[in-house]
């Protein structure tokens, strides 16, 4: 399985970017699509998440700012991120746990796309 994410740019406080993220390969069933980041320095952190069943949870920093959505024919789940802060400057990774043949189920990552918020 591989995740290919991407969106990811500079932009002026205030803007707007929406990040996406696709996954292909022997996919069973993905139970959670999810949107984290790490800033310089920090620890990576949970933005966003969405379940198979729609359930959705967002870092306190983010709500009312970011909205997580998927499109689960296309395997894949997008970030629409407004009224960007240069706090929210951060690499941002997307991260599915899918159950594979076999019944296992396993966290894949992306690569990363690169987030900068200029002040």
């Amino acid at each position: 399985v591989q995740l290919q994410a991407s969106g990811g740019g500079l932009v002026q406080a205030g803007g707007s970017l929406r990040l996406s993220c696709v996954a292909s390969g022997s996919i069973f069933r993905i139970n959670v699509m999810a949107w984290y980041r790490q800033a310089p320095g920090k620890q990576r952190e949970l933005v966003a998440a969405i379940t198979r069943g729609d359930k959705i949870n967002y870092a306190d920093s983010v709500k009312g700012r970011f909205t997580i959505s998927a499109d689960n024919a296309k395997n894949t789940v997008y970030l629409q991120m407004n009224s960007l802060k240069p706090e929210d400057t951060a690499v941002y990774y997307c991260m599915y746990n899918i159950m594979v043949l076999g019944g296992r189920y396993i966290d894949y990552w992306g690569q990363g796309t690169l987030v900068t918020v200029s002040s």
